[in-house]
């Protein structure tokens, strides 16, 4: 499909009397055309992926074209640059989350944007930080533990910051970690602590909604039940482990 004929099925399915309730959920109303998340998925299906007209969608400034650009640009082709004029453009935490959850976590610039975007004092940018900790500890299944320790520190640096979108992902990316495994949960737990410790509204906040989460019968349960699963898949090929090297052993004698 090509641009114009994207754009004219957009203001095609406008609906102003969506933009006032979206507003309401902290998303700009500005160049914003009143279509729902689930309004534009089929369209962005029938595209596939297109990062030439991901780029141009980008490009237009309305909002319902950029999150159609996050949903079909292909990750492949995402450049260090784009990313940075990207995330100089967010104005709204759903494009931020957005772009992070479909698009960023997915480039190999992931992990390094994480931690230098939380040092940067814009909003939206330092958020997008935050949100990429929270979504790679989803996502990124391969990812070691001593990666997600390295981004604890930043988590607790970022946790004194008072505003609602920063704070809110702050939060986010400490109750993810938390929740990939008993170690990280170990770990993320004495992190909430020492935010507890700083004693500002902020922090208390991050630190006690996310401990109220990372320390009930419900996560403990899960963690309990992903180590478990992890123990029965790695035993089998630990004595197939063991069995090779006793017969190797025997061959030998």
């Amino acid at each position: 499909m090509q641009l114009d004929d994207v754009m004219r099925e957009l203001r095609g399915k406008a609906n102003p009397r969506n933009v006032a309730g979206m507003a309401r959920f902290g998303i700009n109303p500005e160049n914003t055309l009143g279509i729902s998340m689930a309004g534009l998925k089929p369209l962005a299906k029938r595209i596939g992926r297109d990062h030439g007209l991901a780029l141009a969608l980008w490009k237009t400034g309305v909002h319902e074209a950029r999150t159609l650009s996050f949903l079909v640009d292909d990750p492949y082709k995402v450049t260090e640059a784009q990313m940075e004029r990207w995330v100089s453009d967010f104005d709204s935490w759903d494009i931020c989350d957005g772009c992070c959850l479909h698009l960023f976590d997915g480039t190999p610039y992931a992990w390094g944007k994480a931690v230098e975007w939380s040092k940067k004092d814009e909003e939206y940018v330092k958020r997008a930080g935050y949100t990429l900790m929270a979504v790679l500890a989803v996502h990124d299944k391969k990812a070691d533990d001593a990666r997600f320790i390295k981004l604890l520190p930043f988590i607790k640096k970022g946790s004194v910051d008072e505003r609602n979108y920063v704070r809110k992902a702050v939060n986010w990316a400490l109750r993810q970690i938390g929740k990939r495994n008993m170690a990280l949960n170990e770990a993320a737990i004495d992190t909430a602590e020492e935010i507890l410790a700083l004693d500002t509204k902020s922090s208390r906040w991050i630190a006690r909604d996310a401990l109220r989460e990372l320390e009930s019968g419900k996560v403990q349960a899960m963690l309990a039940k992903k180590a478990l699963r992890l123990r029965a898949i790695t035993a089998p090929k630990n004595s197939q482990r063991l069995a090779a090297k006793s017969r190797s052993r025997a061959m030998r004698t």
